[in-house]
């Protein structure tokens, strides 16, 4: 009797395997795309996931649905180690009725995010549904609003990261949305609030489904995904890299490895000759950040959204550090309405779990212009400023070349609670260029002189001569120390070991109110 219910069992386990069955399978996999639980064999250590509902069922009783069976309820959840690290996961199943949420679908994912919470792991959401279930109506949306709540909840407590692997349209987009990082596969998954054929009856506008919601909108366009993926297990490659930076919860320091970085750390002398004599010439702060994080690595996040900003992960001796940086390459490296949200967003997200931030500087001010006021340039710069202001972790600034007016404060000067600030020689802090300080300051001079070029050339040389250097703010506390570039690596190393046991006490309030 015993071994007729194990086989009971074997069966009925084989048969919700499969999902939808072998045909949805193939045409799952003619779409180019991985099924449900392929894509977790290829994130999850082998051997180490544990399922749990995998029996669920639904009890809509409405348009036939009392006949229906759904495999799993569409959706594939449990917890596994990734890299001998615990993590929850949910993967939706297309080939069941297109991974449509229904009321147990959503009970499905809740229990495994409650879980995460309790543990204080990873959870990680695969998306590849149509949206809600339709014939369970509310019960549907109040899954979807029980899934949001435990997005907000886990917020700052656990990373939460999305992948996008197929159809993630309506209110199915919000819970990426509020997750800490969203990874979206080309060709594969599409992102949107409102379907192309919704908005063509309601505004008009043609538009495909690619070209609305597709990996090249939301990277370039909208900076709504941080990280694009290649294919299904490139994707699941990302994701493993992107946990490898992260603890994994924010009671817990960041991972140390100690491995991947060299014995000793040593200057690097690369870095002398990085920035060029003439500090209108651009140069590629990639150069930089490779030369000094360990081994060169550095994970890029939001690529190409706001380029003029560099935001990522890498490591100084093997420990894992934030890293904002200007880019002189893109608008000159200028802080504009995107490069001011997409970097204040990444701090927020380093200080909530522990990750050390580094800040390299270079910056000739905040994009100027009619609609960047228009469009709160005021407001999305002062994120910047509550970012760095309210962040507790370890602070260490690097002036590469300009740091003018409020940009500089923006990019963490000493007085917005930098630990360490370092300058390199050719660092120019001031509160202007030297050629718009001049105007202001000696245009009647100027206007007067026989030959005003002249004279404009000599007060612009004065001016600089006097301002363009590190020296005046070093004179007056407001830089530690003017360093050799190949230094700066040791510099850094120096400086984290010291600040591992920083402790910094804040007013006690609900939570502060950023510039939203």
């Amino acid at each position: 009797m015993t071994l007729n219910k194990i086989d009971e069992l074997h069966e009925k386990r084989e048969k919700l395997y499969l999902g939808g069955g072998e045909k949805r399978i193939e045409k799952q996999h003619a779409a180019g795309k991985l099924t449900a639980r392929e894509r977790l064999a290829l994130l999850i250590d082998e051997d180490t996931f544990q399922e749990t509902h995998l029996y669920m069922k639904h009890r809509c009783t409405h348009f036939g649905m009392q006949d229906k069976e759904f495999p799993g309820e569409g959706v594939v959840t449990g917890s596994g180690l990734v890299d001998d690290r615990p993590v929850y996961v949910a993967s939706q199943d297309f080939t069941v009725a297109g991974g449509a949420v229904g009321e147990a679908t959503a009970r499905k994912i809740q229990s495994v995010m409650d879980d995460a919470l309790k543990t204080g792991d990873p959870f990680i959401f695969i998306n590849d549904s149509g949206g809600a279930r339709i014939q369970e109506g509310v019960d549907s949306l109040a899954g979807y609003g029980g899934i949001f709540n435990r997005n907000v909840l886990m917020s700052g407590v656990v990373p939460q990261i999305s992948i996008i692997a197929g159809p993630c349209a309506g209110g199915a987009a919000y819970s990426p949305a509020l997750t800490d990082f969203i990874i979206q596969i080309r060709q594969e998954g599409q992102m949107f609030i409102t379907g192309p054929q919704v908005i063509k009856q309601v505004t008009g506008e043609d538009v495909t489904a690619e070209d609305l919601g597709g990996v090249y909108s939301h990277t370039h366009y909208s900076g709504v995904v941080h990280l694009e993926a290649e294919d299904g297990e490139d994707a699941m490659d990302i994701t493993r890299r992107l946990l490898s930076f992260l603890p994994s919860n924010n009671t817990e320091e960041p991972p140390v490895y100690p491995e991947l970085h060299e014995d000793e750390v040593e200057p690097v002398e690369e870095l002398n000759s990085m920035v060029p004599e003439d500090s209108k010439q651009s140069y590629d702060m990639h150069d930089i950040l490779c030369g000094v994080l360990d081994n060169g690595d550095f994970m890029e996040i939001q690529e190409h959204w706001a380029p003029n900003i560099i935001v990522g992960f890498g490591r100084i001796e093997g420990s894992s550090v934030g890293v904002i940086a200007n880019n002189p390459m893109h608008k000159a490296g200028v802080l504009d309405i995107d490069s001011a949200t997409k970097s204040s967003r990444f701090v927020r997200f380093c200080n909530a779990f522990n990750i050390p931030v580094l800040t390299f500087v270079d910056v000739p001010g905040f994009m100027p212009g009619v609609q960047q006021e228009y469009g709160g340039i005021i407001r999305h710069g002062a994120k910047m400023l509550s970012a760095y202001g309210s962040s507790t972790v370890p602070k260490i600034t690097i002036i590469v070349r300009k740091a003018y007016g409020g940009a500089y404060l923006a990019m963490c000067g000493k007085d917005m609670g930098a630990d360490r600030v370092c300058a390199w020689p050719t660092g120019e802090i001031a509160v202007m260029g030297a050629e718009g300080a001049v105007n202001v300051l000696y245009r009647k001079d100027i206007t007067e002189a026989d030959d005003s070029d002249a004279a404009r050339l000599e007060k612009i040389n004065e001016y600089s001569e006097t301002f363009a250097n590190p020296y005046v703010a070093a004179s007056r506390g407001l830089v530690d120390d003017v360093i050799e570039p190949s230094d700066t690596r040791v510099y850094i190393a120096q400086a984290l070991q010291i600040l591992k046991s920083k402790r910094e006490f804040r007013p006690q309030k609900k939570h502060g109110l950023i510039p939203m």
